[in-house]
């Protein structure tokens, strides 16, 4: 089975509806956002998509420059008021360029761990931070068994207990692969793990226009696509019409070498 990095068809499939994905998913906390940014600093996002963290960040008072691999994000980053560059990020050319953090948000898995690690190193400033996160979500106890059964009946080929583990389970390997990558490239300290819970409230229709966002889902041929957002709509209906979903925001991060 390939890595994630290896997925490009998957990697770079997001940028077929960017106003959706824009649109729909989830912001980041202001806990982490906190915790990272400080005013005048330089930001490198990798991956950074339709500049969803890069805008937060920028808001914080960081100097953000976006890096994405998907010309369609990269696009609507830039219409929406982010420097953005094309590149997929371990050939990217910083042109002598140094920065103060790289993040990255919900992408590091698409980028090689180990050649991502050494180029992020490369570009750090001493004193400089690498941050990697991603939200994660835990379907409601009350929805969880609706929403598994929408789930297999509309896609048998997923198992069961994806659709109803923790909400960070998917990540824990991912941020294992991470901290290999750190440690195989070599210029870091030891990593942190953070982890920030919250949660937020969506329509029946909010949910159903991000779920098409996710991975697996920009794979999907139409019909399969409908035929699950109705079951899941029916089972927010049956919910009364709304669903609040508790996040998991987990990150890995570690200083530059001195």
């Amino acid at each position: 089975m390939s890595e994630s990095h290896e997925q490009r068809d998957v990697a770079e499939s997001f940028g077929a509806d960017a106003e959706r994905y824009d649109r729909s998913r989830p912001r980041y906390p202001g806990e982490l956002i906190d915790r990272l940014a400080h005013p005048g600093l330089d930001v490198l996002d990798v991956g950074c998509g339709t500049g969803i963290a890069s805008r937060q960040l920028a808001a914080a008072g960081c100097r953000v420059l976006g890096v994405d691999a998907d010309p369609r994000m990269a696009a609507l980053a830039r219409e929406l008021g982010v420097e953005a560059q094309v590149a997929r990020f371990e050939q990217w050319e910083p042109a002598g360029r140094t920065f103060d953090l790289v993040v990255a948000g919900q992408t590091w898995h698409w980028i090689d761990p180990v050649a991502g690690a050494a180029q992020a190193a490369r570009v750090l400033r001493p004193g400089g931070r690498i941050a990697l996160f991603w939200n994660a979500f835990l379907t409601p106890p009350e929805l969880a068994e609706p929403f598994a059964d929408a789930w297999t009946a509309a896609l048998p080929q997923m198992p069961r207990s994806v659709l109803t583990s923790p909400g960070d389970a998917p990540y824990g390997p991912m941020m294992d692969t991470a901290a290999a990558g750190l440690a195989t490239a070599g210029g870091f300290g030891t990593p942190q793990r953070w982890r920030f819970d919250w949660e937020q409230t969506y329509t029946r229709d909010e949910w159903l226009d991000l779920v098409p966002t996710q991975g697996l889902m920009s794979r999907l041929p139409p019909s399969q696509l409908a035929d699950l957002l109705a079951r899941l709509g029916a089972a927010i209906d049956g919910n009364g019409g709304r669903i609040t979903i508790p996040y998991a925001t987990v990150a890995l991060t570690a200083p530059v070498s001195s």
